[in-house]
């Protein structure tokens, strides 16, 4: 069955990842953006760290990174192999493992970390996790920090027709079925197993900014290129059809949301609308005013 040009999101291009590093001694990613310079096309996403897959060895210390600050996004963190402990600065603290999602609200400025979880440290495994910035409009940014641990049980699976695969929606909806993400803007973010051979249609808003991330396998969206394993496809706003062909098994994080469209200002974990409210947060960091972990 041919894709319906008339309505298909035309792709934009297929890209790999821009840099790699280490955050902390515990998570080494691979960044797509925004070290490929997406940020139009993207919005209301602002970065994509991919972790892993990497085995750790077994150790007393926990890895991972300590304490640090954020003010003017949200923090979106989905395990698929491996256990992150975190801590913040509000009070929340929590584990997840593999399935679950932590999605935590910086806003106005919260301090927090993360480590590999403790019985997980001292076994040793492989760790396998994404980490997005999703952004907050002006009008939330100073809006108090929040904080949702989303498990696995509680996140929607649907067998998709004709045994083509599985998609859980972490936040929006899929055939009438609710992610259970609180978000401040229209977000739909869905992990998908896609088997191999197979294809799976979605439909998703005309107008927002719409991207498949392959974890493993390869995979095309409306007829682009087959992406194989940390390639990002990125789809035009407009149109609203995304036909998803897998080359192989496959494992997809598909990520689509109104853009913001207002200006962005960026210094290290802080993202505001403008240089002086990145000093303004620095300032306030420093103060003390996002708080401290005991």
């Amino acid at each position: 069955m041919a894709t319906d040009t008339t309505t298909a999101k035309p792709v934009l291009g297929v890209y790999q990842h821009g840099s790699a590093y280490m955050v902390g001694d515990g998570f080494p990613v691979r960044n797509l953006f925004p070290s490929n310079d997406l940020d139009r096309a993207v919005d209301p996403f602002l970065m994509l760290d991919y972790a892993g897959p990497q085995y750790f060895p077994p150790t007393e210390h926990p890895r991972g990174v300590g304490e640090h600050p954020h003010r003017g996004f949200e923090t979106v963190t989905i395990v698929y192999e491996g256990r992150v402990a975190h801590r913040d600065s509000a009070g929340n603290a929590g584990v997840i493992g593999p399935g679950d999602v932590q999605w935590m609200t910086a806003a106005s400025g919260i301090v927090h970390e993360e480590f590999h979880e403790r019985e997980f440290a001292r076994k040793g495994g492989v760790l396998h996790a994404i980490q997005l910035w999703v952004n907050l409009p002006k009008a939330s940014k100073m809006t108090a920090p929040g904080y949702q641990t989303i498990l696995n049980g509680d996140i929607p699976a649907i067998e998709l027709d004709g045994g083509a695969g599985r998609l859980r929606v972490i936040a929006g909806s899929y055939q009438g079925r609710k992610g259970p993400a609180r978000t401040f803007t229209p977000v739909e973010l869905y992990d998908l197993h896609v088997k191999a051979g197979r294809r799976v249609t979605l439909t998703l808003p005309d107008g927002q900014n719409t991207s498949v991330f392959v974890l493993q396998g390869r995979a095309a969206v409306n007829g682009s290129r087959q992406a194989g394993e940390a390639e990002l496809i990125l789809c035009k706003r407009n149109g609203s059809q995304v036909v998803i062909e897998a080359g192989e098994d496959s494992l997809l994080l598909v990520m689509s949301g109104d853009p913001i469209e207002e200006p962005i200002a960026r210094y290290g974990p802080f993202v505001m609308n403008t240089k002086a409210e990145l000093i303004e947060a620095v300032q306030d960091y420093q103060a003390g005013k996002m708080g401290h972990l005991s």
